[in-house]
């Protein structure tokens, strides 16, 4: 074991290994954080990742099958087998994959292992999203109008939207992420909505049962940081803004919201910690709530760390999964509400494998340069390197890039400034439009919802980024060079003359440099 035994977490000492059940950015985030308290850590790859760092970094790695995340990842008897054959003591589900899935929160209990996050009794209560409504109303947590049972019938579906009023939606009992919704204008058009979420409802989650809440045309998607332990304690760690999405997936996240006032933070962070008393929760979780018109709703809890979690870390100087640890081997909470600090602004991008003014296309490739950011306030939590083949099989997300300021405009700046260092060759990113966006005066301000990229369209037929002007000329120069004659085949030369035209176009352009440079 690196740096001789594990340290004294928790009076019966559980956590001294941890098999981590996941992969890329968030195995290697949570290796990392059990380093720091010297506890053991195996990791788990499938045949595409067996290069990937989070395998380079773990103490043990083991292979767990093909590309298939079904014959791998989520293969619930391997990666148990895996941690009886490593002598793992606990496990970690890092997020996506079986990180909300109580059944095998339930497998790891029962294989006498430690689950690190909530009961599995807590993550099916919260899964269910009508009982989770039903829950939070019962706390006294404002939750949106609706229905708080599922829907019967195309019939009953129209009755009840037109009880609480167009528009509305209509929505997936059985999970999240946009899969199972529809939102609905008019009454005629019902009972087709339902039973189109009904269908993809079943085909995502294996459950078809649908519910209708009313639609809020324009919120904003706020969340609070939560966490409880085995000790009755719960506190909250502030709130994060995650309004700009497309496709209900979030592109950036921010800590703390610009929208709210400290009696407003105070009240959702109140709300957000009677979510967590009314299930008794123990762990990291997030609860999530629209904003509209100055009231706040309880959208849905997720029994998990949240992929965004590093801006909370920044602007509260927490380490949650060092908190995840110490809870989990039945600690108390290692602070109280009245001692978690708040300070500066922090802002995470999800630098994605996809196209963005192409559609959101999912790209694939090698990356063949990867050059990150650095300076004041800057973190990059990322699981690729040099060499990493990105493909289809997996999450496009390939890191997130943090920037933290004593302010907001400085946060802003920051991430510009980083985002234009950020180097990712061989793949196509998010980085581009994010960058945009960075500079856009809406953003800048503050005026921001979930439909701010929808009524932003001109982000999208911007002009070529500088950072991807100046990696074109860089390529075209390195082309020219190559194109000379003698300094490369006949098939490269070819394919360099129509960039050559205008490499040596832009250097006529150019000023001359000292010494011809």
């Amino acid at each position: 074991m690196p740096g001789g035994a594990a340290p004294s977490i928790g009076s019966r000492r559980l956590l001294e290994s941890v098999l981590v059940a996941n992969r890329g950015e968030i195995a290697l985030r949570v290796i990392r954080g059990a380093r720091e308290l010297g506890i053991r850590t195996v990791a788990v790859f499938s045949e595409p990742d067996r290069g990937s760092p989070h395998v380079l970094h773990a103490d043990e790695a083991y292979p767990i099958g093909p590309a298939r995340a079904a014959d791998s990842y989520l293969n619930v008897d391997r990666l148990l087998e895996v941690a009886r054959r490593a002598g793992a003591r606990a496990v970690h589900p890092g997020y996506g994959f079986l990180a909300e899935r109580a059944d095998f929160a339930a497998a790891v209990e029962e294989a006498g292992l430690v689950f690190v996050g909530p009961a599995a009794e807590t993550i099916r209560a919260m899964g269910d999203k009508t009982e989770a409504r039903n829950r939070m109303e019962a706390a006294g947590v404002p939750v949106v109008p609706g229905t708080s049972e599922p829907l019967g019938s195309a019939r009953e579906a129209r009755r009840a939207a037109e009880a609480v009023g167009f528009p509305v939606v209509l929505k997936a009992a059985a999970g999240g992420g946009g899969k199972g919704m529809r939102v609905v204008e008019r009454p005629e058009d019902a009972a087709r909505a339902f039973r189109a979420a009904m269908r993809e409802a079943e085909a995502a989650f294996g459950d078809g049962r649908v519910y209708v809440e009313r639609f809020l045309e324009r919120p904003r998607h706020i969340e609070v940081q939560l966490f409880g332990d085995t000790r009755g304690n719960a506190v909250h760690l502030f709130e994060r803004e995650c309004s700009i999405q497309r496709r209900h997936q979030k592109l950036i996240e921010e800590a703390p919201s610009a929208l709210l006032d400290e009696d407003e933070r105070q009240s959702i962070g109140e709300a957000a910690v009677r979510a967590a008393r009314a299930v008794d929760y123990v762990g990291a979780g997030t609860v999530e709530f629209l904003c509209q018109d100055g009231e706040f709703f309880f959208l849905e809890m997720n029994t998990r760390l949240q992929v965004e979690h590093p801006v909370t870390e920044m602007v509260t100087g927490v380490d949650l999964v060092e908190w995840q640890f110490r809870v989990a081997a039945g600690e108390a909470l290692p602070m109280r509400q009245r001692d978690i600090p708040l300070v500066g602004h922090a802002i995470e991008c999800r630098i994605t494998s996809e196209s963005p003014f192409d559609g959101f296309l999912p790209a694939t490739g090698v990356v063949n340069e990867l050059e990150l950011p650095g300076g004041p306030g800057v973190r990059w939590d990322g699981g690729i390197a040099r060499g990493t083949e990105v493909g289809l099989h997996y999450d496009p997300l390939l890191g997130k890039l943090i920037a933290h300021g004593a302010d907001r405009r400085t946060a802003v700046r920051r991430m510009k400034g980083a985002l234009e260092e950020l180097t990712v060759g061989g793949v196509s990113t998010s980085a581009p439009l994010l960058s945009l966006i960075m500079e856009e005066a809406d953003f800048r301000a503050g005026r921001i919802s979930t439909r701010y990229l929808d009524e932003h369209p001109d982000l999208f037929r911007a002009e070529i980024p500088v950072a991807t002007r100046r990696a074109l000329v860089a390529a075209a120069a390195l082309l020219e060079h190559a194109a000379r004659p003698g300094r490369a085949p006949p098939r490269i030369r070819r394919a360099a003359a129509p960039l050559s035209r205008w490499a040596r176009a832009r250097t006529a352009s150019e000023p001359p440099r000292p010494n011809g440079r």
